[in-house]
């Protein structure tokens, strides 16, 4: 069987990196952030072109121009005194190339959060990885080599000591973080690296890094496999992404991939393991770098990819085209439509998307890129950023129409990251109250959660924002709750009549609560009744006796604002489809 495991940051001495149950794998942090002037990032953000033509027959063609950056202008790349411009001629004297030295290990700290007992923390453990200077005081890395960190610490190539380096920003989804060193020792002779354009297939491409095996750097070669939409480990999402044949192996992560002109081409981060295959590593495209920093130029933070919220299928089978009223072969078919995404103010299931932007859509759901090649078509979506409004083609019962999209990131019921790190939880009378994640399942194992728990992970949409699947993970054993001690991992639906819709709202309605019970009603018709004024008197007896900190999360605290704006979104039922592509076994199926 084939299994797809992420090139992740080689993690010793405590602790091991653990895999999630989706094929590519990962660990995920979130800590105090440094402010970074988005001022500065503007000299860091690499600016693309992309230039549309249309042949005769009405398909377009993309062109990626190169990338110009202003980490070296085109006298630099034209200067033949540089080291990589020999590359080209003798490969040979790449180990004399000055870019290496732009190439630093990354040592981190990290502390995760115990998500079964979530007011604290698992035990440490250290990991090694790679990063490169990007300008600026800037370094560019892999956000899991970073996550839950608690320390994070640089060397610089023929350097001896280490630097405090800081996390200034971190995009889960697309794996990146960004990273600063305040010390002026550290970049003292320090140059930069170019970062280069979208390689096309075939082209020799060198992987640089501090994988294991060895503590000085490591180099390793190969060409270019493939170029298409690849499913991310570590933020569970699907961006462009490079393949190639050069070994990337742990420790490999955050490192920068090269052409022969000595330009970074991407970002290794990931590689594919199974008995059938060998030698097929990822690479992040700099075409993903450039939009990581550009969305923090434009809103100040990283705000995350975009959406649009709908399930597709493809429409390869002539009858269907026809049955549809699709007059030509092309198009993808809406088969269900997220209700937080504001394509469902304007998409309904049966309406064929044709064209985005103008753009035509083809009926395997991909759409012209390059000159020649053909791609997912959710690889348009990648290029825009949160809050950009799009123009779809539609046909609905035969009719075209034009509708416009404003574009949103995605609301997961389940989420694969906690924001924030640490994640909520509330306690009352020992019955532990905590948000269903994928950090949890992975935490307490698939057979412990419960098979209806996981296919409502697997196949529910968030029917509002805010929406959470808040469980009763364990209960902490006292006279209190006697006859309860053995519940865990049950979902909470109501509580005194009333529907539960995350967990900051339940615990708001306990703190407004003057009934003398407490009652709370879990799937599959079970009760579980507390008296309240007892709950409160044994709630400082039970802390104390397991050794806990607080009674809530401090997040739990905050006044509590309703995030539903229609009270028919809590009627919708769960759905009948995988959330995620990773989930659907069957290839006509995809989410945009």
């Amino acid at each position: 069987m084939a299994v797809s495991v992420a090139c992740c940051c080689f993690s010793f001495l405590n602790a091991p990196v653990k895999l999630q149950p989706s094929p590519l794998c990962f660990v995920a942090a979130s800590s105090p952030r440094a402010k970074l002037n988005p001022e500065n990032l503007k000299r860091l953000t690499v600016r693309v072109k992309e230039e549309q033509d249309c042949n005769n027959d009405g398909g377009g063609t993309q062109t990626m121009s190169a990338f110009k950056s202003s980490f070296g202008s085109k006298k630099d790349k034209k200067d033949s005194s540089h080291p990589s411009s020999d590359l080209r001629n003798d490969p040979a004297k790449i180990h004399d190339a000055s870019f290496l030295d732009a190439v630093v290990k990354v040592y981190c700290t990290h502390t995760a959060p115990d998500y079964s007992l979530p007011w604290q923390k698992q035990r440490q453990f250290t990991s090694t990885g790679s990063a490169f200077m990007i300008g600026d005081g800037k370094l560019l890395t892999n956000a899991h080599c970073v996550e839950h960190d608690t320390q994070v610490k640089v060397k610089r190539r023929g350097d001896d000591r280490k630097y405090v380096a800081k996390v200034l920003l971190r995009g889960v989804d697309c794996d990146i973080a960004l990273l600063s060193v305040e010390s002026e020792d550290f970049w003292k002779g320090a140059e930069p690296l170019r970062l280069g354009h979208l390689p096309r297939l075939q082209d020799s491409v060198t992987v640089v890094g501090y994988p294991l095996g060895g503590d000085t750097i490591s180099v390793t070669k190969g060409v270019v496999s493939r170029i298409e939409v690849t499913s991310y480990a570590h933020g569970s999402s699907d961006l462009l992404g490079i393949q190639i044949d050069a070994a990337i192996n742990p420790g490999n992560s955050g490192g920068p991939a090269f052409n022969d002109q000595g330009e970074c081409i991407g970002v290794a981060f990931q590689v594919y393991r199974s008995e059938e295959t060998e030698n097929i590593g990822y690479v992040i495209p700099t075409t993903v770098v450039s939009h990581f920093l550009t969305d923090y130029e434009r809103n100040g933070k990283y705000t995350g990819y975009p959406c649009l919220g709908v399930l597709l299928q493809k429409l390869e089978n002539p009858a269907l085209r026809e049955c549809l009223k699709v007059p030509t072969n092309e198009g993808v078919l809406v088969r269900r439509v997220e209700p937080t995404s504001d394509a469902s103010k304007v998409l309904k299931e049966g309406d064929v998307i044709v064209s985005f932007d103008d753009l035509r859509v083809g009926c395997e759901g991909t759409v012209p890129f390059r000159s020649s090649e053909r791609i997912a078509f959710r690889y348009l979506i990648s290029q825009k950023f949160a809050g950009d409004i799009v123009e779809l083609g539609i046909i609905r019962a035969g009719e075209p129409k034009k509708v416009q999209v404003v574009l949103r990131p995605r609301v997961h019921l389940v989420p694969y990251h906690i924001d924030g790190g640490q994640p909520s939880y509330i306690i009352i009378a020992g019955l532990v109250f905590t948000p269903l994640s994928e950090p949890l399942i992975e935490e307490e194992c698939e057979d412990t959660i419960g098979l209806k728990l996981l296919t409502k992970a697997r196949y529910s949409v968030a029917r509002f924002r805010g929406e959470q699947i808040v469980i009763l993970s364990q209960v902490l054993a006292n006279e209190v709750n006697i006859g309860y001690e053995d519940m865990n991992n049950q979902q909470v639906l109501k509580f005194n009549g009333t529907h539960i819709r995350n967990i900051h709202h339940l615990a708001h309605l306990i703190d407004m609560c003057k009934d003398k019970y407490l009652v709370f009603e879990f799937e599959d018709n079970y009760v579980a009744v507390l008296e309240r004024e007892a709950s409160n008197s044994a709630s400082l007896c039970i802390l104390k006796d397991y050794g806990i900190p607080s009674e809530r999360s401090a997040d739990l605290r905050d006044p509590y604002v309703d995030p539903v704006d229609d009270t028919q979104a809590l009627n919708q039922g769960f759905g009948d489809s995988p959330v995620s592509n990773l989930e659907i076994g069957f290839d006509g199926l995809v989410w945009a």
